[in-house]
């Protein structure tokens, strides 16, 4: 029988050798990028490295696909470290999969404390941003009565968690609006704290709306809470890899993301972050024994669990690092102002993004007068093979497209001309 070390040198030398001598690998994908422009917007228009990052995901090219804010493609080498995890753990899987992988978990807990710039010991690895969310929204306390505020612009299952509540155990939810696009930071702090009442006990607040893409000022509403005793809840599904931020920068005491978005995690890997003087005051959603009640472990608590993706983490956060986080964000700019400046001039198109890079990075979401956005979508689809996501909210109404850095100006030109057609001709009918 191998033994341990040999079975996985046995099993990581062909995945590290495929991954590093075929076109798009990471040996090369890294030599590239030292090789990059040291500024991050000239190096957003470095075609050369960026199509070796393109041919580093094994993507379906006969579609274009703009609904990466989702859920996005893994790089290959991502998904062959899946593989090669989930191989060994099928081995013997209460020794192989529990006894050897499981442990590793740790190391990968300390790179995202090491990436998102916290202690180890608060970080939790979930399934996704619902699970990080919901397990702070159903775990901290609130008593019949107390009011949660949020806005109409946050997640509708996270809205949903608290609606449960409001009928459960008769708290209160109580929502405002925001501008679109916000481009008034103070603004927007002012619409929190004119909506907070004596009765508000929590605040949930996204870092980056899903329906728009727009960046909110999280550490500015998370002090101007915790003067009046009220704690923040934030909601990071869609800012965590998408652009470099710590936690310092948001100050908060409690925030959740998914890895399988912007970090090109395996899917089903999410991430949980709640300061270390927070534990023992969030309930875990799974029961937990009363020994961790301090040990942000507890959160982990779900049973039996793959080993694979979660370890796969560890390949992604390398891919990610490896890009480098400002260079990746302004590439990611520069994709979607390739479209959004070319179609906000155009009659009858609204683009409910702000272009400016402090509140928005790779997320666009554009509108057309007289257009339903599932008809739209369903156009683009059908006859153009492109997915877009329809967003149909009270104040938004158009396509959210999420470009990632595996696109191709190809591709943005595709939907470009695409929707620019829409907006001289109208959709056909039939």
């Amino acid at each position: 029988m191998l033994s341990r070390r040999a079975f996985l040198h046995r099993a990581a030398a062909p995945v590290a050798a495929t991954a590093a001598l075929r076109p798009g690998g990471a040996a090369r994908l890294f030599a590239l990028a030292a090789a990059a422009p040291a500024n991050p917007d000239d190096a957003a228009r470095d075609e050369t490295f960026w199509r070796e990052v393109q041919l580093a995901f094994s993507v379906d090219r006969s579609l274009v696909n703009l609904n990466n804010g989702g859920v996005s493609p893994s790089p290959t080498f991502v998904q062959e470290a899946v593989a090669a995890h989930e191989a060994f753990s099928n081995k013997a899987p209460s020794y192989t999969m529990w006894g050897v992988l499981e442990p590793q978990r740790e190391g990968v807990r300390q790179r995202l404390a090491r990436a998102f710039g916290c202690d180890a010991e608060e970080i939790a690895l979930t399934r996704n941003a619902s699970e990080g969310l919901q397990i702070l929204q159903l775990g901290l306390p609130l008593d019949r009565g107390d009011e949660v505020l949020a806005t109409t612009h946050d997640y509708p299952r996270m809205l949903t968690t608290f609606r449960q509540r409001e009928r459960r155990e008769g708290i209160a939810l109580r929502l405002f609006d925001l501008p679109v696009p916000a481009e008034d930071d103070a603004a927007v702090v002012r619409l929190y704290e004119q909506n907070i009442t004596p009765k508000t006990r929590l605040i949930l607040m996204p870092h980056v709306v899903n329906l728009t893409g727009q960046i909110l000022p999280v550490r500015a509403v998370v002090e101007m809470a915790r003067a009046r005793g009220i704690p923040v809840i934030v909601d990071g599904a869609h800012s965590f890899a998408q652009f470099p931020f710590t936690a310092e920068d948001l100050g908060c005491d409690y925030f959740a993301t998914s890895l399988h978005k912007w970090l090109f995690a395996p899917h089903g890997t999410g991430m949980l972050f709640v300061r270390r003087d927070r534990i023992a005051g969030v309930w875990p959603l799974m029961a937990a024994p009363d020994a961790l009640d301090t040990d942000i472990r507890k959160f982990e608590e779900i049973g039996t669990h793959p080993a694979a993706p979660f370890l796969a983490v560890a390949e992604a956060l390398t891919f990610h690092e490896g890009i480098g986080g400002e260079r990746k964000a302004a590439r990611l700019r520069f994709l979607r102002d390739r479209w959004a400046t070319a179609l906000r001039a155009l009659p009858g198109v609204r683009l409910f993004t702000s272009l400016d890079p402090r509140f928005s990075c790779g997320i666009g979401t554009v509108g057309l007068d007289g257009a339903e956005p599932g008809p739209l979508a369903a156009h683009l689809w059908s006859r153009h093979r492109i997915i877009a996501t329809p967003i149909d909210a009270p104040h938004v109404k158009g396509l959210r497209i999420t470009p990632s850095v595996y696109t191709t100006l190809e591709e943005i030109d595709r939907f470009t001309e695409a929707f620019a057609a829409l907006a001289r001709n109208g959709l056909p009918r039939g």
